[in-house]
Formats: structure tokens, sequence, C-alpha cells
């Protein structure tokens, strides 16, 4: 796994930067010929290997097999596909391995950053190949915390004043970096799908870190509908209290 993460990452790379073919699916999401061309490396490479294995993927059309499947293949091929053509560093390569709804094997592979975050269920979690942990403690400091400004600003007492961490492109690359500190929390707003989150997941659960919907509630993967509402990840304390705290609030 770890072998063809980081050839479809040196693929991406390879294309970044040049005269690509671009497109936009649904109502706004780009994509481009580096999107499918990684996406096809990726399925070659791992479904043949793993023919029992179930695949879900961004750039594939979905095949409801999956939903039969104990274990799944869930794929973003290039995560920050607007950064990618946007000439931005801030996207990444994300593959997860799930059983029975949850992540058992993650990689998310930063080619532009040469960062590659690797966790297995009960191992930890890497990064280059060296132990990281989710940052400890209760406190927040805000400019290192990512995610929807309106949503964050709700987390922060009234009348203060926040300045957040710079956004970060790739979804799957800002929870990556609760992971191994660089930040103490971050959210993902409504909307995120199964691609998105699913490796994320797993790399911060596995370095002692927690990830879930904001009501606290568990994320579950390979369900008919793999959108997710509004979710946050933090060091295990960390995320209690933010847990708690919006759930404290009035709903609007």
């Amino acid at each position: 796994m770890k072998a063809v993460v980081r050839e479809a990452g040196e693929l991406a790379r390879a294309m970044f930067g040049t005269d690509l073919r671009k497109w936009t699916k649904g109502a706004s999401s780009p994509v481009s010929e580096a999107d499918m061309a990684v996406n096809a490396l990726l399925e070659r490479k791992l479904r043949p290997a793993t023919p029992a294995y179930g695949w879900l993927s961004e750039e594939s059309a979905d095949d409801a097999v999956r939903l039969g499947r104990s274990r799944v293949w869930i794929v973003d091929p290039i995560d920050g596909t607007r950064s990618y053509l946007g000439g931005r560093h801030d996207w990444c390569v994300s593959v997860a391995l799930v059983e029975n709804g949850a992540p058992v094997l993650a990689a998310v592979h930063v080619p532009m950053s040469e960062e590659f975050f690797f966790a297995a269920r009960g191992r930890g979690t890497t990064l280059n190949d060296a132990q990281v942990h989710a940052s400890l403690g209760h406190d927040i400091d805000f400019s290192r915390v990512a995610g929807p400004k309106p949503l964050v600003e709700r987390l922060a007492p009234e009348s203060t004043r926040i300045e957040l961490h710079p956004r970060i492109g790739s979804l799957a690359l800002r929870l990556c970096r609760v992971a191994h500190g660089a930040l103490d929390a971050a959210f993902a707003g409504g909307q995120s799908r199964d691609w998105d989150l699913a490796a994320a997941h797993l790399i911060v659960q596995e370095a002692g870190g927690k990830m879930s919907a904001l009501s606290g509630e568990t994320i579950l993967y390979n369900r008919p509908d793999v959108a997710h509402g509004v979710l946050v990840a933090a060091g295990r304390d960390r995320h209690a209290d933010i847990v708690s705290h919006y759930r404290r609030l009035p709903q609007s």
C-alpha cells in the first residue's frame, strides 16, 4: 500500500503545473486529467491485488457492490484539486482501507512537501517513518485551529477576536495536521465525503487524537450515503472539551 500511494503521489507531482485538461463536475467541483490518471493508477495497482475488497473513489463511478464487502478501499486521488490546479502545494493523495465501516489502514502522501503519513489500527501513526502524536492538553490556541471561521468563532469566548491558521486546501491534510501536533484542532464543514476523511481519521486516531461528528457521534464509512456533517479532530482531551462546548450551545 505504501509503495502504491507513493507512486501515485509521484505521478501527481509529475503532472503538477503542466497544461492539464480540466472540467467541473456537479455544481462546482473541479476535476482534471491528473485526478483521473492518479485514480487509474491506484485502481490498477490495488484492486487486482485485493479482488475481494470493494472500491469507493471520488473519481470512479460508485458501485453498490461495495456495500456487501466487509473491506473497502476508499480513495481520493488528489484531495485539494483546487489547490493543485492553482499551483499551490496543499494537496495530497489519500487512501484508506476500511473494514466493517471503520478505517484500519491509512496513507496520506503530500508530494510537494515530501510528507508521508501512515497509520495501521493499533500500531500508531508515523510521519516519514517517525512516530507522531497529537498535542496534549485542554487549552486552544486559535492560530493553531483550521476550519470554517464562522464555525470556529462559536468556540471562542464572546467578543474574542480570533485569527485562525491559514486555510489548508486539502481537508485530509488539514485533519492530518492534528496528528503531528501542528494544529490543536481542525474542523470540517458539512458535506465532506468518505474519501476526504477516512485516511485522515485513522491517522488522527492512531496519533492519540480523536475525530468525530461535532455531536460526538462516531463516523461510519462505506454507507449508501457517503456525505457527512460538521466534524472535528483534536487531541483527546481537547476534543472532549470542544464537543461538550458545542453541545451546550443553543441550537439555531
